[in-house]
């Protein structure tokens, strides 16, 4: 296994466990170490698969998320939205990803030379 894909593997287990512990926070406490689990479990899972647009996505929306909540509701908010704001940021990183590759897959079909315009003599 290339330093590459270790890497993800472990970026995959943080990323997920984080929002595993803040999803199980808002389950209440006794929910943590199943949450963090299983969290953890998905991430090395994705990372596995080489999923670093999908991290930064979910990552992203941790932090907007949790600023959001604490902006409209204090302190205690907090959690709440960054957990929603992670599993937002993950449905919105997996929408944006498949575009991205749609758009790709379009680009690559398109031909790469111009088409010469036939004349017809009458």
């Amino acid at each position: 296994m290339s330093a590459s894909k270790i890497f993800d593997v472990i970026l995959g287990a943080v990323v997920l466990g984080t929002v595993g512990v803040l999803t199980g926070l808002s389950m209440g406490g006794g929910f943590i170490p199943a949450a963090l689990l299983i969290g953890m479990i998905l991430g090395a899972g994705v990372g596995f698969f080489g999923g670093r647009r999908f991290f930064l996505s979910i990552f992203v929306g941790t932090i907007l998320g949790g600023l959001l909540a604490w902006n409209l509701g204090g302190v205690d908010a907090v959690s709440v939205g960054a957990s929603s704001g992670a599993a937002m940021g993950g449905f919105l990183g997996i929408w944006i990803s498949m575009l991205l590759d749609l758009l790709q897959q379009r680009k690559e079909s398109l031909p790469t030379t111009p088409v010469e315009s036939s004349t017809n003599p009458q």
